[in-house]
């Protein structure tokens, strides 16, 4: 499989051209919205196909992501040699903060592992998203019943990981700009540590992709703000997993400050 990223860090280079159509729409969201319609459109054929394999996946999420290039992102990814490293299947929790993360994770992911999300039922569901999301084989949970999401995601989660699929994780609700710690629960360390794989920690800044108004997953691009993702160590789950959780706690936290003054 391809891998569009070399170890261990990737930036965006600094005079990386911006699309014509993006220029001349002015600075508003036009052509993103426009050209990242067309890529799930497209995907969403290769699914019907019952061709979109990891792949598949991998590329239409590195066409999102160089769309974002094009339109004035600037990613700075590092950690990269940590998912190199891994021979094993690993559970990821990261900070969500937006659409994005959730788009150019699996370019970033899938070309060094099988890998899924656990993603709400809404998502699974979704009128243009939602056959692309089903057809990875995603843990589903309808956060209504939290008690009956901790049996899903331990029991397919444990069993995905068995298999050789790493997990994704957002342990947030929600989608939000502000890092809550008390918002971002333990389910990834739990899960970890029942399927008895280590658990890595991803930190994110993503507010370049704004959540909108009124269609949550395309609101506002804002060009000046630089696209931050850092991927942390890979650590076993001992004891409780209260120290991992903390660890993970910081780790993200750590990298919101920085980047928050660069």
């Amino acid at each position: 499989m391809i891998k569009y990223f070399t170890p261990p860090e990737y930036h965006t280079e600094a005079n990386t051209p911006r699309h014509i159509l993006d220029k001349l729409s002015l600075n508003s969201r036009t052509y993103f919205v426009a050209r990242y319609v067309k890529i799930l459109f497209e995907a969403r054929k290769v699914v019907a196909k019952g061709e979109f394999d990891t792949g598949a996946w991998a590329k239409a999420s590195f066409d999102i992501f160089k769309l974002i290039e094009g339109c004035g992102g600037r990613f700075h990814i590092t950690g990269l040699d940590v998912i190199e490293k891994q021979k094993d299947p690993v559970v990821f929790v990261s900070n969500h903060m937006s659409t994005l993360e959730t788009m150019v994770f699996p370019c970033i992911i899938a070309p060094f592992m099988e890998a899924t999300f656990v993603i709400k039922e809404s998502l699974a569901t979704h009128k243009i998203v939602g056959s692309i999301m089903r057809a990875r084989n995603p843990i589903v949970v309808s956060r209504d019943n939290p008690r009956e999401d901790f049996k899903t995601v331990m029991g397919k989660g444990k069993a995905l990981l068995n298999e050789g699929t790493s997990i994704i994780i957002f342990p947030q609700s929600t989608r939000t700009v502000n890092f809550i710690p008390e918002e971002f629960n333990s389910l990834g360390v739990k899960l970890a540590k029942k399927a008895n794989v280590k658990i890595i920690p991803i930190a994110i800044k993503t507010d370049f992709w704004q959540n909108g108004k009124y269609l949550k997953d395309i609101g506002p691009i804002k060009r000046n703000i630089p696209i931050n993702i850092a991927i942390g160590k890979a650590m076993a789950v001992k004891g409780n997993g209260k120290e991992e959780h903390r660890e993970i706690l910081s780790f993200i936290s750590d990298n919101l400050k920085i980047w928050k003054h660069q």
